[in-house]
């Protein structure tokens, strides 16, 4: 898959390509992928910021953990599901409380109030995971797809940040390395399917909910700093300068 040269060159500098541009760029720098700035060295605390801060991240693992131990406690669905829609409805009530951007506490509102809908649909507190693994199930290919079509989706992300959507093609040590952090991301996603979906369908509700802990932020946030690594030091090796300190 080629993009013809005389397009870009006629997109290049118009009114509404650099509107189309900014707002993909914004769209995509708000998802943690996003947040692997090409050139930037990785620190602690930017991986943080990535991941969500430290709110980000108690809001994104309290849930599961209250799924897992009332469950454990009760062996019951109803209170098992119901107690992560708690806690993501006082995530929701506390940002808007201290009128912070309440946007991913929505998110994970809408996303744990399906998940335990269908559990309590179904009667089965496993399909309080269903819908996690479908979610990793149309990742994975997503990142096939932009793999089969050389068109890699860290490739696409990276050119986003930097402004150069199809230019990095052109570079082979980029285009070596952006489709290597591609291969590590599939897998990512693939590693937790072989993991919880056996879990799953044996109805081994309680080790699928460790599972889906530990293999959620942990795992995001480790590959989320291999794949900063692997982006910096292609960028570096292009001869691109890193962005000033602050």
């Amino acid at each position: 898959m080629t993009v013809p040269a005389q397009n870009d060159d006629a997109e290049d500098g118009t009114p509404q390509d650099e509107s189309f541009r900014e707002a993909l760029r914004s769209a995509v720098s708000k998802a943690g992928i996003g947040q692997v700035a090409p050139g930037e060295v990785p620190t602690g605390s930017s991986l943080l910021r990535a991941v969500g801060g430290v709110r980000g991240l108690v809001e994104a693992i309290l849930p599961g953990l209250g799924f897992l131990v009332v469950y454990a406690i009760t062996r019951e669905v109803l209170p098992s599901v119901i107690a992560p829609v708690v806690l993501a409805l006082a995530f929701v009530i506390v940002r808007l409380v201290s009128r912070t951007p309440a946007t991913q506490a929505f998110a994970g509102v809408f996303g744990i109030a399906l998940s335990a809908g269908l559990a309590l649909f179904t009667g089965r507190a496993e399909d309080n995971f269903a819908l996690g693994l479908i979610i990793n199930v149309v990742s994975l290919a997503v990142l096939l797809v932009s793999l089969a079509v050389r068109w890699p989706l860290i490739g696409l992300v990276a050119g986003v940040l930097t402004n150069e959507l199809t230019e990095w093609r052109k570079n082979k040590a980029k285009r070596r390395v952006l489709t290597v952090a591609t291969w590590l991301w599939v897998g990512v996603f693939a590693l937790r399917l072989a993991v919880q979906a056996p879990l799953y369908f044996t109805q081994q509700t309680e080790l699928l909910a460790a599972m889906k802990l530990l293999m959620g932020v942990p795992l995001y946030a480790a590959m989320l700093w291999v794949t900063w690594l692997l982006v910096t030091s292609v960028y570096r090796r292009a001869g691109e300068p890193p962005p000033p300190s602050t």
